[in-house]
């Protein structure tokens, strides 16, 4: 499975990786309100961290035990919040 652009594979290799960076608090957290609103329609929620202007995620599928086709849609429509 090709890995997005932009996205790392973990360290245990069951994972896609990638931080964010914004201009500040407010912009970061209107991005994983955006990012949440479409993990719940398509009912697949990524792992997420958030300090002042930077969101990291870690995105599998915990019953498939490794990434699957529907991480890499989730990192792909995070990608498209990110660039609004």
């Amino acid at each position: 499975m090709d890995i997005p652009d932009g996205w790392a594979a973990s360290a245990d290799g069951k994972a896609l990786e990638r931080s964010f960076h914004f201009a500040d608090f407010s912009e970061a957290f209107a991005f994983l309100s955006r990012v949440a609103m479409h993990a719940e329609k398509h009912d697949h929620h990524p792992e997420f961290t958030s300090a002042w202007n930077r969101v990291d995620f870690r995105l599998t599928s915990h019953d498939q035990g490794g990434v699957t086709t529907r991480d890499v849609a989730l990192a792909g429509a995070i990608d498209r919040l990110a660039a609004r």
